[in-house]
């Protein structure tokens, strides 16, 4: 007859004991430490690219900027980018630090990063 837990042993009806390493392993292990990884901008220390680069709260530099004619229209994603409208004119440039693939944008009082591929640049 066979009871109602199947060990692979029909005679015995409670199944084996479960064994655990033991906790001195674990203690004589060496602690590995872990090195935080942050975000941070050449040049500037203990600072978030993003926090950095808020384009409503940078100014453009002294030179630098540059017109710029909208290709395409683009949706802004979120509050730090500039829509765009195709065929309008823009003032762009870029900051320190910044992804090569964006600009930051400017429209009258608006500002926003603007995607490059958006973008034809003139002198």
């Amino acid at each position: 007859r066979f009871s109602g837990t199947f060990v692979g042993n029909a005679e015995s009806a409670s199944p084996p004991a479960a064994t655990s390493p033991p906790a001195v392993a674990a203690a004589t292990l060496p602690a590995v430490p872990t090195i935080p990884v942050v975000p941070t901008i050449v040049g500037v220390p203990n600072t978030v690219a993003e926090s950095v680069l808020n384009p409503n709260e940078v100014k453009p530099p002294a030179s630098g900027t540059r017109k710029a004619r909208v290709l395409y229209d683009y949706e802004a994603a979120d509050s730090t980018e500039l829509a765009l409208l195709a065929d309008e004119m823009i003032t762009v440039y870029s900051l320190p630090g910044m992804d090569p693939d964006w600009l930051i944008g400017e429209r009258g009082n608006q500002k926003g990063k603007v995607p490059v591929t958006y973008l034809e640049l003139l002198s």
